[in-house]
């Protein structure tokens, strides 16, 4: 795996209490279609359990297994305070069970 995270994402994921989490969002269309998007949260995954876990550089994080395999960058964006995480790189298949 490999996941790169900006210097400005570690120092704000720092401020926040240095941990991430990378997981995969289902998204739905209004005619039955769907979307596996790539999000970003500076926060503990509700089931650790469940992900491969990361330090890096005074930073935990916690990536969904289906991006394990993925080239992924974490950046920080926004203005005057109010910043989010972003995830750059990743292509997940949704795959049927």
């Amino acid at each position: 795996m490999a996941i790169k995270v900006s210097d400005r994402a570690r120092e704000w994921l720092k401020s926040k209490g240095g941990v991430a989490t990378v997981r995969l969002s289902p998204r739905h269309g209004c005619c039955g279609g769907g979307a596996d998007i790539t999000v970003a949260e500076a926060r503990v995954p509700d089931a650790p359990e469940r992900y491969t876990c990361v330090e890096q550089e005074e930073v935990t994080l916690h990536i969904d297994p289906a991006l394990v395999d993925q080239d992924l960058r974490l950046d920080v964006e926004g203005f005057m305070g109010m910043k989010k995480l972003f995830v750059e790189g990743a292509s997940p298949t949704r795959s049927k069970q």
